[in-house]
């Protein structure tokens, strides 16, 4: 790159901006990993707020450079060094390094592995999960500690709302009836940053289409579009829904359900799209055994796939699945006669499982309890859970304690 245009965007880019930043719940705890001498790794979606976390972190110390700048397309893994020696000539020697969406330069790890061996303090963002990960595998084992981003949690969408949270079981009614106002928007609006600010739905059809065409099309050099979006709005429009590789493979008039396993390995990468197997205790029938899948967000669900009005347990099944991501659960569903929707593995050893369901009346109690029963006998469990929207109490069968908690609070809760 030339020296002067590079010059110009460094300068432009280290100008730090005060703003009202929300507090991300990942913070503290990269907060901790400041004085150890990793490489932190902060990867996700697009727009999930990632540099907005590196501006949390940013200080007078720091280096920040985004490669998602369209000003650095034609910046080369030659032209790192160049960048170095204008940072020290504009800003002076500093030991933190935050880089911003690194992965679209080739051979980038090369030049972190560099800065490491100096002993420098390096945070790396990034949007594709493969990449990241066989980047760091293979130059930079051992050296890292990898962190994922998601679109806002429920605690944190309260944060955005600037509503205070006292105890939880210390609520009184009119405070109960204003969170449960607040969910209600979350369930309809989901995480994404930017958009809770517009709430203008185009924005969140420019996030999608953007993940399709720079992390998956350009990427993947696919030929065609129109199967991938087919794929994704059937994942959509059938979130928690059991489906089959063969299934999207006639839907979408592809040959080769071979191709249709790749675009949902391409679409995990990105972040888009989650599966979640069927559990059995041997990998190989694991690993053919049916999936359900997941979209990264609610809110970007309603924009790109089909709703009906009954989806709405489908949708807090969605929230509840994220939160476990979250807090970086093994997650499965459970399915013999019964199912179950998460059973939750730790080791070895299957430790939780959770059923959800918008709400349990006469016609539907008897199977989700059920379902969940035959979870907890098949794994030995003692207690149980199941999430609606509203219902709270605690009831024992065959020796089990199932307790039954709003989803609300129990986003709230569980970490």
């Amino acid at each position: 790159m030339e020296k002067a245009i590079l010059k110009a965007i460094l300068l432009d880019q280290n100008k730090i901006k005060e703003e009202n930043l929300v507090k991300r719940d990942i913070f503290n705890e990269i907060e901790k990993d400041k004085k150890n001498p990793f490489i932190i790794i902060i990867s996700g979606v697009r727009r999930c707020g990632k540099s907005t976390l590196l501006n949390q972190i940013r200080t007078n110390q720091c280096y920040y450079i985004n490669f998602d700048d369209e000003r650095l397309i034609n910046f080369k893994v030659s032209d790192f060094q160049t960048m170095y020696e204008i940072l020290i000539e504009l800003f002076g020697e500093k030991e933190i390094f935050l880089f911003d969406e690194i992965q679209n330069i080739d051979g980038w790890e090369r030049f972190v592995r560099r800065l490491h061996n100096n002993k420098k303090k390096i945070y790396v963002t990034g949007s594709n999960a493969s990449m990241l990960s066989r980047e760091l595998g293979t130059h930079l084992t051992g050296r890292h500690i990898a962190y994922e981003l998601y679109p806002f949690s429920f605690r944190e969408f309260l944060r955005f709302k600037n509503h205070p949270l006292g105890s939880i079981e210390k609520l009184n009614s009119i405070e109960k009836s204003k969170l449960k106002k607040l969910f209600n928007e979350y369930l309809n609006e989901g995480g994404f940053p930017e958009y809770l600010q517009t709430k203008k739905r185009e924005y969140l059809k420019t996030v999608y289409e953007n993940i399709l065409y720079r992390d998956i099309i350009t990427r993947y050099h696919l030929s065609s579009q129109k199967p991938l979006k087919e794929t994704v709005y059937f994942v959509a429009s059938n979130i928690g829904k059991e489906l089959s590789f063969n299934a999207i493979k006639k839907i979408t008039g592809l040959t080769s359900a071979t191709t249709i396993k790749e675009y949902f390995e391409y679409l995990r990468n990105s972040y888009l799209v989650f599966l979640v197997s069927k559990y059995d205790p041997s990998l190989k029938k694991q690993a053919y055994a049916s999936k359900k899948s997941y979209l990264i967000d609610v809110g970007m669900a309603k924009e790109v796939g089909f709703r009906t009005s009954e989806d709405e347990g489908r949708l807090i099944e969605n929230v509840a699945f994220l939160h476990l991501k979250r807090n970086n659960k093994e997650v499965f569903f459970h399915k013999q006669k019964r199912e179950c929707d998460f059973i939750l593995r730790k080791g070895l050893k299957i430790k939780e499982a959770i059923q959800v369901t918008s709400h349990l009346d006469s016609k539907n109690e008897k199977r989700e309890i059920e379902g969940l029963l035959e979870a907890l006998n098949r794994h030995n469990l003692k207690e149980g859970l199941i999430l609606t929207l509203d219902d709270e109490k605690e009831i024992n069968i065959d020796n089990k304690k199932i307790m039954i908690k709003p989803l609300w609070k129990w986003l709230l809760e569980y970490n």
